[in-house]
C-alpha cells in the first residue's frame, strides 16, 4: 500500500473543514486548515449573489446625489486669514499682563482662537458692528413681514439681530494648518459679495475684540493695582505704628536697623551690653597682667626688678650713692670716720641709701597697687556686665514680639514698592497694542461657487450607496439560510459532503450526460466513489432522498445507478417516490404495464416489470399505478420482504424515495436500507430543513451517510468557476481530438 493518505473526494476543494486521511498503520489523521481572518471567497459569494441588489443602491445612490446635486442652491466661500503670535512683540514692560502660552499648548491655544471665531458671542459682534439688524440684503427682502405685533421697535431690532447673528454662527468656519500660526476665517453664502464682506468683518472684529480685550485687561490691572496699592498703604502704616507703639512701651530703642529678611539690628541695650562686655574683657586681661607681675616680683630682692633697673631716679640715687662711697673710701684713707668731711659724706650716703630704699620701697608698691585696682576695676565692670547681660535677656523676649511686628510692616513695604512698580509699568503700556494677532490676508469675493460640488457630491453618494448596499447585503445574508457554500455543509448540517455537481442548465442536462468528460459526469463520478467506500461491496441498499422536491435526487439516483453499473456492479434502481415518480420521464420510455406497486401488491413479478436495455447490469423498476395509501404500502412488510429478495439477486440496490419534509415515505424507508444519501439543491434548501430532515431520519433509525449538494455554483459560492471544475474536464481535449 502506498504511504501517502487517502484524501476523500469530497475534499478535493481544499477549503475549509476537516481533511481526513489514513496514514501507514491504519491510523486517521484529521488536519484542520487555519481560520482565515478575511475569506475573500465568503465576501466575492456574497457580492456576486447580491449583485442585483448592490448595484440597485448605488445606482440610486448616485442618482439621489446627481438630483440632490443639480438642485441645490450653489454656496460661495470667501476666506481672510489672521496671523496669531503667541509670545507676542512687547514694545515695553507691563504689555505681557497674560502669562506666555508653553510650546507643548500652542495647538491648544489655537483650538481656543478657533472657538472664540465661531462662537456665537462674536458672530453677535459683527452683527452690531455692521448693523445687519437693518441690514434687509442679509436678512431678507420679506424679514420684516413676519415681526410679530406685540413687539417694540426696540426689541424687534434685538430680535433681527439676534437672527443676523445665528445666520452668521452657521456660515462661518475656521481652521488653522498644524505648521503655521494663522488662522483662516471662511465665510459661506448663496451671494458672493456677502461672504467675502462677512469673512472681513469677522476678520476685523477678532483683531479688534483682541485690541479691546488687551486694553481692558490694561485698566482691570491698573484699577485693581490702584485698590491694593491703598490697601497696602494703610496696612504698612498700621504696621509701623504698632511696632513704634510696642518700641516705646517697652523702651526698645534701636540703633541700627535690621537686615532684609528682619534679622540683625541692635538697640542701646544690646549696644551698651557689647561696650561692657569689651571693657570687662580688657578689664580682665588687665588684671591678670598686673597680677602677674605682682607675682613675680612680690618675692625679688629689690635690686632685681626690672622696674628698679629701668627707673632712671633711682639709678641716679645710686649712681650718686656708689659715687659717694667712692669718695667716702678715698676720705678714709686720710681721716677719721670722726672727721666732719668723713662724717658728712658718710651722713650723706646714709641719706641716699634711704632715698633709695623708699625709691624702691615705692615701685614695689605701685605694682601691688596697679594689681588692685585692676583687679577693683574688673570687678565692677563685671558687676555692671551682669546688670545689663539681665536687662538685654529680657529685652530680647520684648524684642521676638517686636520682631514680628517689624517684619510684618518690613513685608508690607515691600509689597508696596512692588505694586508702585508695577503700576507704573503697566500705566506706561496701557495706551500700546500688543499685535499679538493681526490681520494677514483680507478676503476677496469668490467667482466660482464653493458648493455643490458635483465629483464630491457623487463620489460621497457612491460610497454611501456602497455602504448602505453592503449593510443591505450582509442583512440580506444573514437572513438567508440556504446552502450555497460546500465548507458550510459539514459545519451547519452534521452531514459529510458526499460530493457536489455542477449547476447545468435543462437545455443542454442531456448532452452534459452524454458527455463522459463533462464536469457533471466527473463529478457524478467522484460522487459514486465515495458512497462506494461507504457503504458495503456488495448486497448493499442504497436510498437517495431529500428535504424538499424539485432538488435532483431522482436524476443523481439515476446517474449513479448507471456508473455503478458500468464498473460491474448488476444494480437495480427503484422508484419508490409513489407520489411524484420521475424514473420513467427521465429514461425517456413508454409508461410500463406494470410498476412497483404492482409488484408489492402481488400482481406482477419483478422480472416482468423491471426495465432493461438502459445500460449494461442496470435495471430499473418505475412507478405504474400510483397507490391511494403510498405511506402504508411503504410500511407494508411486502416492501420489506420485496428488498430482501432484491438485496440477495443484485450487488445493488438504489432507492429513489420522495422528500422527507412532510411526508412520512421516506423516514420508513430509511429504516430498511443500508444507507441513505440526502440531496441537497445549492441555493434553494435551506440549513434548517436539511437539519429538520436530518433528524427526522434519526430518530426513525436511519442511517444518513451523507449529502450530496447538487446545481453547485461556483460563483454564488464565492469560488471561481475554473479552480473548481478545471480537474473534471482533465483529458477532455484529449478525446475530442
Amino acid at each position: 500500500m502506498s504511504n501517502q493518505p487517502i484524501i476523500s473526494p469530497s475534499d478535493h476543494s481544499g477549503r475549509g473543514g476537516w481533511l481526513d486521511g489514513y496514514m501507514p498503520g491504519g491510523e486517521l489523521v484529521q488536519h484542520q486548515p487555519q481560520p482565515k481572518l478575511i475569506d475573500f471567497g465568503t465576501v466575492r459569494g456574497i457580492l456576486y449573489r447580491q449583485r442585483w441588489l448592490v448595484a440597485g443602491v448605488v445606482l440610486a445612490a448616485g442618482i439621489i446625489g446627481l438630483v440632490v446635486t443639480l438642485l441645490a442652491t450653489p454656496m460661495y466661500e470667501a476666506r481672510s486669514s489672521v496671523r496669531v503670535e503667541p509670545y507676542g512683540s512687547f514694545i515695553v514692560e507691563g504689555q505681557d499682563i497674560e502669562p506666555l502660552v508653553p510650546s507643548n499648548q500652542l495647538s491648544s491655544m489655537l483650538s481656543t482662537q478657533i472657538g472664540i471665531i465661531t462662537s456665537r458671542a462674536l458672530a453677535l459682534t459683527v452683527a452690531e458692528d455692521l448693523n445687519l439688524a437693518e441690514d434687509s440684503g442679509f436678512l431678507g427682502e420679506n424679514v420684516d413681514e413676519s415681526r410679530p405685533p406685540n413687539l417694540t421697535d426696540e426689541q424687534w431690532r434685538e430680535r433681527k439681530l439676534s437672527m443676523a447673528a445665528n445666520k452668521l454662527h452657521g456660515g462661518v468656519s475656521a481652521d488653522f494648518a498644524g505648521n503655521n500660526w494663522i488662522i483662516d476665517i471662511a465665510y459661506r453664502s448663496a451671494d458672493p459679495v456677502i461672504a467675502a464682506r462677512m469673512a472681513n468683518a469677522y476678520a476685523e472684529a477678532f483683531v479688534s475684540m483682541e485690541m479691546r480685550d488687551s486694553l481692558e485687561n490694561n485698566e482691570y490691572a491698573k484699577e485693581y493695582l490702584e485698590e491694593q496699592i491703598g490697601v497696602t498703604r494703610q496696612r504698612l502704616q498700621e504696621a509701623e505704628q504698632a511696632a513704634n507703639e510696642y518700641a516705646r512701651a517697652n523702651g526698645i530703642i534701636i540703633q541700627q536697623m535690621a537686615n532684609e529678611d528682619g534679622q540683625g539690628g541692635t538697640t542701646l541695650t544690646t549696644s551698651n551690653l557689647a561696650d561692657i562686655n569689651a571693657r570687662v574683657a580688657a578689664a580682665q586681661a588687665a588684671r591678670i597682667e598686673a597680677e602677674q607681675l605682682w607675682r613675680s616680683v612680690q618675692n625679688l630682692p629689690p635690686t632685681q626688678l626690672a622696674e628698679v633697673q629701668n627707673n632712671s631716679l633711682l639709678q641716679g640715687l645710686i649712681a650718686q650713692r656708689t659715687g659717694a662711697q667712692a669718695e667716702l673710701a678715698e676720705l678714709r684713707q686720710r681721716f677719721y670716720d670722726s672727721h666732719p668731711t668723713t662724717a658728712a659724706k658718710i651722713a650723706q650716703i646714709e641719706t641716699l641709701e634711704s632715698q633709695i630704699a623708699a625709691t624702691t620701697a615705692d615701685v614695689r608698691a605701685g605694682i601691688r597697687n596697679a594689681y588692685v585696682v585692676a583687679s577693683n576695676r574688673e570687678n565692677a565692670l563685671q558687676a555692671e556686665l551682669s546688670s545689663l547681660t539681665g536687662e538685654t535677656l529680657a529685652e530680647q523676649d520684648r524684642r521676638v514680639d517686636y520682631g514680628v511686628l517689624a517684619r510684618e510692616a518690613q513685608s508690607l513695604q515691600d509689597q508696596l514698592q512692588a505694586l508702585l512698580a508695577r503700576f507704573n509699568q503697566i500705566s506706561t503700556a496701557s495706551n500700546v497694542q500688543s499685535n499679538q494677532i493681526n490681520l494677514l490676508d483680507p478676503a476677496i469675493v469668490p467667482s466660482a461657487p464653493y458648493s455643490p460640488n458635483l465629483l464630491k457630491n457623487m463620489i460621497m453618494a457612491l460610497v454611501l450607496g456602497v455602504g448602505l448596499a453592503g449593510a443591505l447585503a450582509i442583512l440580506r445574508e444573514t437572513l438567508d439560510d440556504r446552502i450555497r457554500s460546500l465548507d458550510d455543509v459539514e459545519e451547519r448540517t452534521g452531514l459529510k459532503l458526499l460530493g457536489h455537481t455542477p449547476y447545468v442548465e435543462e437545455r443542454d442536462m442531456e448532452a452534459e450526460e452524454a458527455n463522459r468528460y463533462g464536469a457533471l459526469m466527473e463529478a457524478y463520478a467522484s460522487i459514486r466513489s465515495t458512497i462506494d467506500f461507504s457503504i458495503p461491496r456488495d448486497h448493499a441498499v442504497l436510498q437517495l432522498t431529500s428535504s424538499q422536491a424539485s432538488e435532483g435526487k431522482s436524476t443523481t439516483s439515476l446517474i449513479l445507478a448507471e456508473l455503478f453499473a458500468a464498473i460491474g456492479r448488476k444494480t437495480l434502481l427503484i422508484d419508490v417516490d409513489l407520489r411524484r415518480p420521475s424514473i420513467a420521464a427521465l429514461i425517456d420510455v413508454e409508461r410500463p404495464k406494470a410498476g412497483i406497486t404492482e409488484v408489492l401488491l402481488g400482481r406482477a413479478d419483478l422480472q416482468s416489470a423491471v426495465i432493461r436495455g438502459v445500460h449494461e447490469n442496470l435495471d430499473i423498476l418505475p412507478v405504474n399505478e400510483r397507490p391511494s395509501n403510498p405511506s402504508e404500502l411503504i410500511a407494508s412488510e411486502q416492501l420489506k420482504d420485496f428488498l430482501e429478495g432484491c438485496r440477495r439477486e443484485y450487488s445493488l440496490v438504489i432507492l429513489d424515495s420522495c422528500p422527507v419534509l412532510g411526508l412520512a415515505d421516506a423516514p420508513i424507508l430509511s429504516r430498511l436500507v443500508d444507507a441513505t444519501v440526502f440531496v441537497m439543491e445549492a441555493n434553494t434548501v435551506t440549513f434548517s430543513q436539511v437539519r429538520a430532515a436530518t433528524r427526522r431520519l434519526r430518530a426513525t433509525g436511519g442511517n444518513p451517510i451523507g449529502g450530496i449538494m447538487t446545481k453547485y455554483r461556483s460563483l454564488q459560492a464565492g469560488d471561481s468557476y475554473n479552480y473548481q471544475y478545471a480537474y473534471y474536464e482533465y483529458g477532455s481535449d484529449d478525446k475530442t481530438a
